[in-house]
């Protein structure tokens, strides 16, 4: 009997991290793909623009509900039948979306795939501790959650224009396809994942006692809502506050998410060092970029290197803020990402919403300065843990 080399061992562990981040890659795009599409689908299945909205809003919040769910009913089920069962559903879901002949079918596959987003993200959130060297976790975790980034580059953008060239049918389908080729990966190059242990409703409970898990959480929520806050109107504001051109503003927008591709992947060579220090300088530099917006922006070059910076900073919060849940749960990573992973979604809606109604009762640039609030407040609720030694 002959025993793989370790060299190739380690070789196929990090293709099952690069598959696995494809599929973060999918997840994301499917959950914003809608954004590019909503005049034509409301055209097509003659609902109004803000009835439509309801492709984001549906899958967002059953994204949040399904997170922590998922992996209390499928118990101890190996994982690696977890995630491509779940790919599965997002493959059907996208059929179904293509396919759908009136927008209440539509709602029902984005519900569904809702849950494919919840489910696999948060078993996919701490993975990397399973598929590499410990000395490795910060960089395999950065890969998989620069799917993240990758798809607000590219998944959107390319998502938009297939619905102009072929309709947003086949923009549905294409994402069907590409998620079945992503169940065919995960089977061919995930090692089989026994769950370590089952995943209970106590034990989700039971995270919520620990102070580092609870930091993390708090964080998470500010950030994310304070982020989506102020992202959601970022084009208005680089067009009335900055004075950018509008056609220059989707190009930019793909310029934040290229430096947020990079900060992904250096904040996690620095998480290898000090999370709770890297953690630190996100929020800080993200709480410095909106509350400089209203006074340095007023112009466009202003405008465009504040929201590079942005971006940069922006970019490293899902894979820090994942670390920092590994950390403060090592013993049960899979309930604590469950919790991550739910609250990250439910603050994405949270964070546009508050953001709506601060831009409708006070001004535009109104909204930046409770997003910057919002992540001082999460530096001092980090700050408060420096001294753990797990989170150092």
């Amino acid at each position: 009997m002959t025993t793989e080399p370790p060299r190739t061992r380690e070789r196929g562990r990090w293709l099952a991290v690069v598959v696995v981040a494809f599929g973060t890659f999918l997840l994301v795009t499917a959950e914003q793909l809608p954004v590019g599409l909503l005049t034509r689908v409301g055209s097509d299945l003659s609902v109004s623009a803000g009835t439509a909205g309801l492709m984001v809003t549906v899958t967002s919040v059953v994204a949040g509900l399904a997170a922590p769910v998922v992996p209390v009913l499928v118990g101890s089920l190996d994982r690696r039948w977890l995630l491509a069962g779940l790919m599965g559903l997002m493959t059907l879901a996208n059929v179904i979306s293509a396919l759908a002949p009136g927008f209440a079918v539509l709602i029902a596959s984005r519900a569904l795939t809702g849950v494919a987003i919840g489910g696999f993200w948060a078993v996919a959130g701490g993975l990397a501790v399973r598929l590499v060297p410990a000395e490795r976790v910060p960089r395999a975790t950065a890969v998989i959650f620069g799917g993240v980034g990758a798809a607000n580059v590219f998944g959107v953008p390319i998502g938009a224009v297939l619905g102009d060239l072929a309709g947003w049918r086949a923009a549905f389908a294409t994402l069907g396809a590409l998620a079945l080729a992503v169940l065919i990966a995960l089977f061919a190059l995930l090692p089989p994942l026994a769950a370590t242990q089952p995943v209970r409703p106590r034990d989700l409970a039971a995270q919520l006692r620990d102070r580092g898990v609870r930091v993390g959480i708090l964080a998470t929520a500010l950030i994310v809502s304070g982020h989506f806050a102020a992202y959601t109107f970022v084009g208005p504001v680089l067009r009335d506050h900055s004075g950018v051109p509008g056609t220059l503003v989707g190009p930019l927008l793909f310029g934040f998410g290229l430096a947020g591709i990079a900060g992904n992947f250096l904040t996690g060579a620095a998480l290898a060092r000090r999370l709770n220090r890297t953690v630190l300088v996100i929020t800080g530099a993200l709480a410095v970029t909106v509350l400089l917006f209203p006074l340095a922006g007023r112009s466009p070059a202003g405008g465009i290197a504040l929201l590079v910076a942005w971006g940069l900073a922006y970019g490293g919060v899902s894979v820090s803020l994942q670390t920092w849940m590994i950390k403060a749960a090592p013993r049960a990573v899979e309930a604590a990402s469950a919790l991550w992973v739910a609250v990250f979604n439910l603050a994405i809606g949270l964070g546009a919403l508050i953001g709506g109604v601060i831009v409708d009762a006070l001004t535009l640039g109104g909204v930046l300065v409770p997003a910057g609030a919002c992540f001082l407040l999460a530096g001092l609720a980090v700050w408060t843990v420096r001294r753990a030694p797990h989170l150092r």
